[in-house]
């Protein structure tokens, strides 16, 4: 059982993290490259999905309060399968995290630092991350209640600030390149909810396990309407992104807003707001993973982890020769990694877990039952 637990608040922040650090990244451009003026109308439609998913993985962990996927995952196939799903979504955590750093560090570099070497920019946000996890998790959970909203609040600030520049008609033709593409290959953009993959590990975390309906809830659909106006920002400012070599589309937003003569070039500000989100979203990452490490192998302390999957991202992210190769992969690999484990294996694993779980019950009912008819029986 995990030392510290979280609220219900605290857990919904957690979710939405996922999303803010990737729509900092090429995730906007992503989907406005893809689906031009139906964007909007495909994150809704996502959205709508989105939500219908997580309503049906929260009613395929009633029977297992208390457990996450892991847990769950030796009922259907013992300790083995059990380690190998560990392991899974160790490396999907770990792989996730680490061509972020990498993607989010070299925008960093060409935006401020280009004479600076990317492995100590990188480098940087591992130690702080490290010795984040080193104090607490607790301590990144009650900071991520902090600086998150402040995020989300910017998400509004960029639409409501540059509205004068908005021009609607953008969103026309409002199918895009056509029904197919909007609705059938844009199922693919189901990936910007990453948020979903650790919904599968909040159980046991709770301080109130009854709450994980509402949290499950409330965090897909308010990365739905952050997702949104996100969009919906991008897509009224700008034409269709299909390059940018800048650290995301929303850091060029900032760079419109004129708020007065006192209060002008936001980016920085902004810019800060996201190295500190990212770095929360890099703890979070980290504690999940050893979580699971911890589960599968039977450790007692997770410290000397720490060190060892900070290192391991660090390493992860040195892959890549540049920007484009791991821009590449996030945009054509990630979104269907996502999908397979996340929401295939994922609720393959619940499904199949709770026809194990009637079996048992019926089992158990079926004995119960023959020895009250015995004891029912007149003595000879």
């Amino acid at each position: 059982m995990p030392k510290s637990k979280i609220g219900t608040i605290e857990a919904i922040m957690l979710v939405l993290t996922i999303v803010v650090a990737h729509s900092v990244l090429s995730m906007p451009t992503n989907i406005l490259s893809s689906y031009k003026s139906a964007s909007i109308l495909n994150v809704i439609y996502v959205s709508i999905i989105a939500i219908a998913i997580s309503y049906f993985i929260y009613r395929l962990f009633k029977n297992f309060p208390s457990m996450d996927i892991v847990d769950i995952s030796e009922l259907v196939g013992g300790k083995v399968f059990r380690n190998l799903v560990g392991i899974v979504f160790i490396v999907y955590f770990i792989l996730s995290a680490a061509l972020m750093l990498r993607n989010f560090c070299e925008s960093i570099q060409i935006l401020y630092f280009p004479m600076t070497d990317i492995t100590f920019i990188m480098s940087l946000l591992v130690i702080a991350i490290c010795m984040a996890n080193k104090l607490n998790f607790s301590a990144t959970v009650k900071t991520n209640v902090i600086i998150l909203p402040i995020a989300l609040f910017g998400v509004l600030f960029l639409f409501f600030t540059n509205i004068n520049r908005f021009v609607p008609e953008r969103m026309f033709p409002i199918l895009g390149e056509g029904a197919f593409n909007t609705f059938v290959l844009g199922l693919t953009n189901l990936a910007s909810f990453g948020g979903i993959a650790y919904i599968y590990f909040l159980p046991p975390l709770l301080k109130d396990s009854t709450k994980f309906k509402k949290i499950t809830l409330i965090s897909i659909a308010a990365t739905a309407i952050y997702l949104i106006f996100t969009i919906a920002t991008l897509l009224f400012i700008f034409t269709f992104f299909t390059n940018v070599s800048e650290i995301s589309p929303l850091y060029t937003a900032t760079r419109y807003i004129e708020f007065g003569t006192f209060f002008q070039r936001l980016e920085s500000v902004f810019l800060l707001i996201w190295i500190l989100v990212f770095a929360c979203y890099l703890s979070i990452v980290c504690k999940f993973s050893m979580n699971i490490f911890q589960k599968i192998t039977g450790i007692s302390n997770q410290k000397p982890l720490i060190d060892i999957f900070g290192l391991l991202i660090l390493a992860i992210s040195l892959i890549p020769k540049n920007l484009a190769v791991s821009q590449s992969f996030e945009s054509k690999v990630f979104p269907y990694l996502m999908i397979g484990i996340v929401l295939v294996l994922g609720i393959v694993i619940l499904l199949f877990a709770n026809i194990v779980k009637k079996k048992q019950i019926y089992n158990a009912n079926t004995v119960n039952n023959t020895i009250y008819n015995r004891k029912e029986l007149p003595n000879e």
